[in-house]
């Protein structure tokens, strides 16, 4: 098998992966009536997940210290207030981005 296949059925093998666990549940449960007791736990795990990835990003650990990464926090407030006034994910992300490079450029 030559390189080119074998990392492109590599590629294909990850996308795979990746799409099951993300994709299967979804079709699993599109036909189920589910209890709203459920429905409304459901309604918080965006947010949870969200919440954990971006304050994870807060902070970096170098075997026993915890250090913040202040960029970070300070790219989080203009970007956060994007996307509380817009109520756009895809403005928040380019805000987002456009501000960290914005940050790294001028700063780094």
């Amino acid at each position: 098998m030559t390189t080119s296949i074998a990392m492109v059925l590599l590629i294909l093998g990850c996308a795979l992966v990746t799409w099951i666990p993300r994709i299967l549940p979804f079709i699993l449960v599109k036909n189920m009536k589910l209890p709203k007791i459920v429905l409304r736990w459901l309604a918080y795990i965006p947010v949870c997940i969200l919440s954990a990835l971006v304050i994870e990003g807060f902070f970096e650990k170098d075997s026993t210290i915890v250090t913040v990464q202040w960029i970070n926090v300070l790219v989080f407030i203009p970007t956060l207030f994007v996307a509380l006034l817009t109520k756009s994910l895809s403005k928040t992300v380019i805000a987002g981005v456009l501000t960290m490079a914005g940050f790294r450029f001028f700063f780094s």
